[in-house]
């Protein structure tokens, strides 16, 4: 089948995913078989994989750009029948049903990420020193709760770190001296050492 037949259909239309195929391309007329494991529109790029023998790897995943394909030929397609023989050699790749992707699931991965991108950010306060934004990350990884009151450092929303955020600059807030629900001298001087041991790298 000639490759510019169809040159306006999309790839994952010339391309099945999951079909097996023979690609000629235009370099020396290479033959090269193997699974259509994806393409990308963008790039205008198909992903072939074929299987590996006498070797530790099990698989070589080769990214061919489509323009350098001038022939194409599909062996075997996900729509064979179960029980059909492929082609044997090297290149013999089993048609493996690719797993479902849920809408879902991929919609709540992505407001996942963007939850985390939007809590990175307001980790970051344009207004503070680089040694502030530097105490402020320390501080995140040893309490997580950690957030900036204009320049100040608020630690589990009771311990305060003002510029220039020595151990000096450390205090208890609202008074707070221990007590039901309340941070007490220890919780501060663990803050202070944090705050130490940070300014000392």
């Amino acid at each position: 089948m000639a490759a510019t037949s169809s040159s306006t259909l999309p790839l994952s239309s010339i391309y099945p995913v999951n079909s097996l195929m023979e690609l000629t391309l235009s370099n020396s007329n290479e033959i090269t078989t193997g699974t259509i494991y994806c393409t990308d529109e963008v790039s205008n790029t198909i992903v072939l994989k074929n299987s590996l023998v006498h070797t530790t790897l099990s698989s070589e995943i080769r990214v061919i750009n489509a323009d350098v394909v001038t022939g194409r030929r599909i062996l075997k397609s996900e729509k064979a029948e179960a029980g059909e023989e492929g082609v044997s050699g090297e290149n013999d790749d089993k048609i493996i049903s690719l797993p479902i992707v849920s809408r879902r699931m991929v919609e709540e991965r992505e407001r996942r990420a963007i939850k985390l991108m939007e809590e990175s950010f307001s980790h970051v306060n344009q207004q503070a020193s680089p040694e502030g934004q530097k105490i402020f990350d320390k501080l995140l990884k040893a309490c997580n709760d950690v957030s900036w009151n204009g320049e100040s450092i608020i630690v589990l929303g009771e311990i305060r770190v003002d510029p220039p955020y020595t151990s000096n600059d450390c205090v208890l807030m609202r008074g707070n001296k221990g007590g039901s629900g309340g941070l007490d001298g220890n919780s501060l001087e663990r803050v202070k050492n944090i705050v130490n041991a940070a300014a000392i790298k």
